[in-house]
């Protein structure tokens, strides 16, 4: 296992994740990202999560400045490998969902060296000399199309082995692969010696394809898993119904009727017990204890205060009941107080 003590047995099983810091979908000041990367200190999370995808590099610098003044030793701090950032003018100040980023353009790679590349300016940009975590990021079909072949082939043959000497060197603590994909995952879990997956929205309580093989294969192989995207990037945070009018999102697109019939269906158990559904949603999560930490995306101190509050609100084992015997979750998830 490469997760550290601290994280495994603390008292907070969240991590802060770096995506909305880094202007997803709207601007967040230097200021208002330092306030919650401070927030999320205080708050005892000790497990933060970036990539230069974020924002173009922006949340990376972010982080850095934020935790700048905390003991290097008490918290632990990954990011992300396969991308090239590159100096552009004309490069377009929003890309890829982010909005008011630097003027670069992105390059993927790969092989040993656009992985140390991209680590040595990640690094840069952290104000870090050592990262604790590094994930081959994205690395799957639905990104890449045609070109997917030639890039997994090269980080077999090149960068899986550049990350291994990285690691063997102490330059790295471990190795990993940020995805959203149980096949990808397991293709890669299968051809690589990884220590730790990070993988988004496919163990939520909207989705759990992760449940029946992906988990258990990680826990035979001794592979810490990482969860993002908990809320399913918006309906198991905005319920439904969202407050400002705007259509239910499921992956970064509008959730299709199953999911809301799926999702609307758990929110009148959560009516019914009066449980919040998102606070529903982060406990199931933190249950699995294949689940070593769930990350959060907040983008203010009130959404951290908020999730904070979520998962440590009390929740009626009669909700869970409920839940189970409805059918809305699969029946083998491991839901909290329940054997």
């Amino acid at each position: 296992m490469s997760l550290p003590r601290i994280l495994r047995d603390g008292d907070v099983k969240l991590g802060l994740g770096g995506a909305p810091l880094g202007n997803l979908y709207a601007a967040v000041t230097d200021s208002a990202a330092n306030a919650v990367i401070e927030a999320a200190y205080a708050g005892g999370i000790r497990y933060f999560d970036t990539a230069p995808h974020y924002g173009q590099g922006l949340s990376e610098r972010r982080f850095g400045a934020a935790l700048r003044g905390c003991p290097r030793r008490d918290y632990q701090i990954s990011t992300k490998v396969g991308r090239i950032l590159e100096a552009a003018p004309s490069a377009p100040r929003a890309q890829h969902g982010y909005v008011d980023v630097p003027p670069l353009f992105t390059r993927y790679d790969y092989t040993a060296a656009g992985i140390e590349r991209s680590l040595a300016d990640s690094c840069t940009r952290l104000g870090m000399d050592r990262v604790d975590i590094v994930y081959v990021h994205d690395l799957d079909p639905a990104t890449h199309g045609e070109e997917f072949t030639r890039h997994f082939a090269d980080l077999i043959d090149s960068g899986l082995p550049g990350l291994l000497r990285l690691k063997a060197a102490g330059a790295i603590g471990a190795v990993g692969i940020g995805v959203n994909g149980v096949d990808i995952a397991l293709k890669t879990l299968r051809a690589a010696p990884l220590d730790v997956l990070l993988l988004a929205g496919r163990y939520t309580l909207a989705d759990t394809t992760a449940l029946a093989i992906l988990l258990p294969e990680c826990a035979r192989r001794d592979v810490d898993v990482v969860l993002g995207g908990v809320f399913n990037a918006g309906i198991l945070a905005t319920g439904t119904i969202p407050a400002d009018g705007s259509a239910p999102m499921f992956d970064y697109a509008p959730a299709t009727p199953e999911v809301i019939a799926q999702v609307a269906a758990i929110e009148a158990l959560c009516a019914k017990h009066t449980v919040a559904l998102p606070a529903a949603a982060l406990q199931f999560t933190t249950a699995h204890p294949g689940i070593d930490i769930t990350l959060i995306g907040v983008r203010s101190v009130e959404e951290l205060t908020a999730c904070l509050a979520w998962q440590n609100s009390p929740i009626p084992l009669a909700f869970w009941r409920d839940l189970r015997r409805s059918g809305q979750v699969d029946a083998a998830a491991p839901l909290p107080g329940l054997h």
